[in-house]
């Protein structure tokens, strides 16, 4: 795992190293043109005190063995009068003014001049002017090298005061109650940890929505099954105290229903914990009109068997983007309760239409509708529509739990749904995708 605290040190500690080599390396240059200068200088003036008048003879010559100022001197006639190293690797004709010679044992600075009767040849090795502006940028530069442990300690010190706030909010993380799911304190935290301080708070009052909405469903879900099981547990009794054939049949007859009644309502309620809005990845194109065709083709046995009338009255061909498993989910709950509410006789009509460019599905019954002031209300979890002066069948076993499912699988879908008067009379629902 990867520290932070380490990798600012080592960049930083980089990022320094760097910018003491690039200030060495320009100290040097300004170094060595400053010596270059003075050196220079130098050999103009040494060039200017030699005496003028012509040598008679060779003065002498010495090898001094050092690495300094080499000197040679000529007459008018190119006779060679003076040299200070007769073994320097020199041209033996000297070039008026300043030039570099490159030579096999390094490069030499030379100024030539003519003093009086004489041609005057002064040369230095550069060696000696790099040497110089090295020690100089050395120099200036070693207090700064010293000081690079200190400085590595002080980054390490003052990145562990810089991260100690994230320690607290680590500290105050780990130290946290399971179900604690208040905000975190922002308060005299730098600007760099508030964005986290405060992506982390969003965070927590999320989760405690969606735990809240859990304890609610769960709390719920228990009361809603505890009906339908205590009344197969009394059904149970029913069928073991049952004397003939016929009580007996009768009560394994309650028993089948209650039982098929409870197995309705836990499949509900699954169904409505997957269909969260934010629980499924919407990112397939479902052939609208196919589902829907094949969902009322399911439907159409039990439709008979209730006695009532159902079928596609027009459609269309529309694509969406969705999860088709949810989608089937909502159309089969859809039909379902539109069928199971309208009484014997009755038909129930289904459409799927494009209205500029949105697809429209519309389930119209003819059975007794939902009283306006209901109709929201309706969405909500185990909610039944009470008995009102058109309501024919209030007798109709349910959960509550379809339209719920319905709303959650249009939000998840950004869908819209809505509960209007049908043509015939009862209730018709509109789904816009």
């Amino acid at each position: 795992m990867r520290s932070i605290r380490r990798q600012l040190l080592v960049w930083l500690l980089a990022l320094v190293l760097l910018g003491v080599g690039i200030a060495g390396w320009l100290i040097y240059r300004q170094a060595l043109a400053e010596a270059n200068e003075l050196f220079d200088y130098q050999l103009e003036q040494i060039a200017a005190a030699l005496p003028a008048e012509p040598f008679s003879q060779v003065l002498g010559s010495r090898d001094t063995g050092d690495e300094g100022i080499v000197l040679q001197i000529w007459n008018r006639n190119g006779v060679l009068m003076y040299y200070s190293r007769p073994r320097a690797p020199l041209a033996p004709r000297a070039e008026l003014g300043f030039s570099t010679e490159h030579t096999e044992r390094g490069d030499w600075r030379v100024y030539g001049a003519i003093v009086g009767d004489n041609v005057v040849q002064l040369a230095q090795p550069l060696s000696v002017r790099n040497r110089l502006a090295a020690n100089v940028a050395l120099r200036t530069l070693w207090p700064l090298i010293v000081l690079l442990p200190l400085l590595g300690v002080a980054v390490w010190v003052i990145v562990g005061r810089g991260l100690r706030p994230l320690r607290r909010v680590t500290s105050a993380l780990d130290t946290r109650h399971p179900e604690a799911l208040d905000p975190l304190p922002d308060q005299r935290l730098p600007l760099e940890v508030q964005p986290l301080v405060r992506a982390l708070n969003g965070l927590l009052e999320r989760l405690a929505t969606a735990l809240d909405i859990q304890k609610a469903f769960v709390a719920d879900a228990a009361h809603e099954l505890r009906t339908p099981l205590a009344a197969v547990q009394i059904q149970a009794q029913l069928v073991g105290r049952a004397k003939d054939e016929t009580a007996r049949n009768e009560a394994l007859a309650d028993l089948q229903a209650g039982v098929t009644r409870a197995t309705r309502l836990a499949e509900q309620l699954l169904a409505l914990a997957r269909s969260e809005p934010d629980g499924v990845a919407v990112t397939d194109a479902v052939d609208l009109c196919a589902l829907l065709h094949e969902c009322v083709a399911a439907y159409a046995p039990l439709a008979v068997d209730r006695g009532v009338d159902l079928g596609v009255e027009a459609s269309e061909a529309a694509t969406v983007i969705g999860d088709a498993d949810a989608l089937r989910v909502m159309l089969n709950n859809l039909v379902d309760n539109a069928t199971k509410y309208t009484p014997r006789g009755g038909r129930v009509d289904v459409s799927l239409r494009v209205e500029e460019g949105h697809p429209v599905v519309r389930i119209a019954d003819s059975g007794p509708g939902i009283d306006p002031a209901e109709r929201d209300r309706v969405f909500d979890r185990f909610y039944r529509a009470g008995a009102s002066a058109n309501r024919a069948r209030t007798d109709v076993a349910g959960s509550g739990l379809g339209l719920a499912i319905v709303r959650r699988i249009v939000m998840q879908h950004h869908a819209s749904v809505s509960l209007d008067e049908s043509p015939t009379g009862g209730l018709q629902v509109a789904v816009r995708f």
